[in-house]
């Protein structure tokens, strides 16, 4: 039996994840891969994007805003925050959003803990 994926697919939904999933759906689509290798590239991906950004991003950035809404369900925190400024780290560079979603996980899976 495989192992269960265990990692989050919230970074299919980033533009370079878009761009993976047209790809292989492409790909598909002309029959030049079968489905299940496409299942295979982006689980791959799931874990390789989030290794390499625990690893190599070092950067830190505080933000104050206003809690519009949160939520937690199934081990996953979503918050909405309205007139929001974020800091990097080395307080040179500010950034202002009307309004920013949060999505907040554990680094592991519930059946990996």
């Amino acid at each position: 039996m495989a192992a269960p994926n265990s990692y989050y697919d919230l970074y299919r939904h980033g533009s370079l994840g878009v761009a993976l999933t047209d790809s292989l759906d492409e790909l598909i689509g002309d029959e030049r891969i079968d489905p299940q290798l496409a299942m295979k590239v982006l689980t791959q991906f799931d874990r390789v994007i989030a290794e390499t950004l625990q690893e190599k991003v070092k950067a830190r950035l505080t933000f104050k805003g206003s809690l519009d809404t949160y939520r937690f369900c199934d081990e996953v925190w979503t918050f909405l925050i309205r007139n929001v400024t974020f800091k990097l780290d080395n307080g040179a560079q500010t950034i202002q959003a009307d309004k920013v979603k949060i999505v907040s996980c554990s680094s592991k899976k519930t059946e990996d803990k």
